[in-house]
């Protein structure tokens, strides 16, 4: 029971990943943002690619409506459904995390010798959880800080947790919060991993993620977070 249960969580973070990762950013040119602007981006064939759009590099009404809908799932504005290098930048980000598939430290770059550990690569904005080299759960995409509120790298343990955590210095909800450095922590985010410009340095997980890393986390153990985000 449970080698199926461990063989079940790496196939759901997994999946988490490999599941359709449409929609991105771009900045579009004079159109409102409720508009949909009839010009073909510069990365238009490319998004028209990810999307699953006839790739022929004209934009279509139906090739802006996808993009724009991919825009306004990710927070990406104006929503005008350019193909900008915003949004091509997200859907990369996003080919990118797919590629890792069950191997997320092929690199060897967060440690095997520790027993269970929670991963950051800030690079790929993914987390994963291994004991030794087994991964156990993951990976799956996070939000990690933004520029000036960097989530910090280095070795860390998770010192406290608290599963109702309000931020009193931000004022929002911080469910299944697990902090590891400071007021740094893993914790649910009720908004898209792929929403710019990113956290205050908390390492922002999906509802079902966060409430699978608290179960599956203590207090002491380790964190390990390397790389670095784009833009930061």
């Amino acid at each position: 029971m449970g080698d199926m249960r461990r063989r079940a969580g790496v196939a759901l973070g997994v999946a988490g990943l490999m599941a359709p990762l449409a929609l991105a950013l771009g900045a579009a040119p004079a159109a409102a943002a409720a508009s949909c602007t009839t010009q073909a981006g510069p990365y238009q064939k490319k998004v028209e690619k990810f999307l699953g759009r006839p790739v022929d590099g004209r934009q279509s009404a139906a090739d802006c409506k996808a993009v724009q809908a991919f825009q306004k799932k990710h927070g990406i504005t104006p929503a005008a459904g350019y193909a900008g290098s915003v949004t091509w930048g997200v859907m990369d980000l996003m080919n990118k995390q797919k590629a890792v598939g069950d191997k997320p430290n092929r690199d060897r770059k967060c440690p095997t010798n520790r027993g269970r550990i929670a991963c950051v690569n800030l690079t790929l904005q993914i987390s994963w959880i291994q004991d030794g080299n087994t991964l156990k759960y993951g990976p799956v995409p996070v939000r990690t800080g933004r520029d000036g509120s960097e989530t910090r790298t280095g070795a860390k343990k998770i010192t406290w947790r608290n599963i109702d955590h309000h931020s009193s210095l931000y004022d929002v909800a911080m469910p299944y919060a697990q902090f590891f450095d400071g007021g740094q922590a893993f914790h649910s985010a009720a908004v898209s991993m792929w929403n710019a410009p990113g956290s205050r340095g908390c390492v922002n997980l999906r509802p079902a993620d966060a409430k699978k890393y608290w179960s599956m986390l203590r207090n002491g153990d380790d964190v390990f977070v390397y790389g670095r985000k784009a833009g930061t």
